[in-house]
């Protein structure tokens, strides 16, 4: 009787699959994590949101568009002979703003309006001297005498514009919750910066409304953000007991901290010297508000306010010793995110694990 060959199948164990299987996931998962690493560093780094900005010049100094040596801010007599005025673009209450141009650079001219205001106009100059760096405008010149300030131009104007920028066509690209998100985390890096500042813990005083807040801020072209008006920005120092108070009048309504409220109701009328000062915790409160215009109605941005809740639950703490410090706050916007960038590249890895 003739035996039939038998053919034997060969099979690899189960687990020596699944060990495979999971190695190459996880080297895929922590490459992602480098590019992801890389990445998130593109903004923070290369693009000028280190701590140190290569671009910045010695202090008294300034570079403009492709040049690269650092010229010496202008003087009144430089300001008077070079700098030549287009138009008026705006005017507030302390000043006038001229775009104008020197050696074929746009920028603009600050000019006082109201004398009366000479000191609040003079305290913005020290403070933009002083405070020069990557999350404030660059001063190129002043003139005491005249009470002009000359600084860079950015055409995009205040953030008062922002929505209606992204509807342009050129920078509808730009629209996403991931560029919004990295708008808000600008924006409290400068106040990081302004309470960490080289002069001690500033407060940024012009915010009693959204609104206010906004046009306090230029968009740059390449989408960030910096800081431009500092004429209200008063100095907090717990060591020496000194604590602040924005201007002499009565704050009302709910964008503006606690605190900053009258605390003796309606039957007292309102005295400024029986008003309590308070510090740089107003800032705090006020985040959340300013973060949820920036979030917009994008796809993805409801998913970014639930992450960030919690946060801006503890930034509308009552008592202000309890909210969190701009650094935190700026630490959660950035893990926040890194967190659903990764998500967004790699989803359902974690049901993979």
């Amino acid at each position: 009787m003739e035996k039939k060959p038998h053919f034997v199948r060969r099979e690899f164990p189960p687990r020596e699959v699944s060990s495979v299987s999971l190695a190459f996931l996880l080297a895929a998962v922590l490459l992602l994590n480098a590019l992801l690493y890389l990445y998130v560093n593109k903004f923070y780094i290369s693009s000028g949101r280190a701590e140190t900005d290569p671009s910045l010049c010695p202090f008294g100094y300034f570079k403009l568009g492709a040049v690269k040596n650092c010229s010496p801010w202008l003087s009144c007599e430089a300001i008077n002979r070079e700098v030549r005025k287009l138009k008026c673009v705006g005017e507030g209450a302390v000043k006038k703003v001229f775009l104008s141009e020197w050696k074929e650079n746009k920028v603009v001219l600050s000019q006082l309006t109201n004398s009366e205001l000479k000191e609040d106009f003079l305290h913005g100059l020290k403070m933009l001297k002083a405070l020069q760096s990557k999350h404030v405008v660059r001063l190129l010149g002043y003139c005491v005498q005249q009470f002009t300030i000359l600084t860079e131009y950015h055409p995009l104007g205040s953030l008062r514009g922002l929505n209606e920028t992204l509807h342009i066509p050129k920078y509808k690209g730009m629209n996403t919750w991931h560029r919004r998100l990295m708008l808000a985390i600008d924006y409290v890096s400068v106040i990081r910066y302004l309470h960490s500042s080289p002069l001690g813990t500033l407060v940024m005083c012009d915010s009693n409304d959204l609104d206010k807040v906004l046009s306090q801020y230029l968009l740059t072209s390449d989408f960030h953000i910096l800081v431009n008006d500092l004429d209200a920005l008063p100095l907090v120092n717990r060591s020496a007991g000194r604590l602040v108070k924005c201007g002499h009048r009565e704050l009302r309504g709910e964008f503006v901290a606690p605190e900053q409220r009258w605390p003796y109701g309606e039957e007292v009328p309102f005295e400024d010297d029986l008003m309590p000062p308070y510090d740089e915790k107003t800032d705090i409160w006020k985040i959340p508000d300013v973060s949820n215009f920036f979030l917009g109605h994008v796809e993805g941005s409801d998913i970014v306010r639930l992450h960030l809740f919690d946060i801006h639950a503890a930034c509308k703490k009552k008592d202000p010793a309890e909210r969190p410090s701009a650094q935190e706050v700026l630490d959660t916007y950035r893990k926040v995110l890194t967190l659903l960038i990764r998500e967004a590249a790699m989803p359902g890895t974690r049901e993979m694990l």
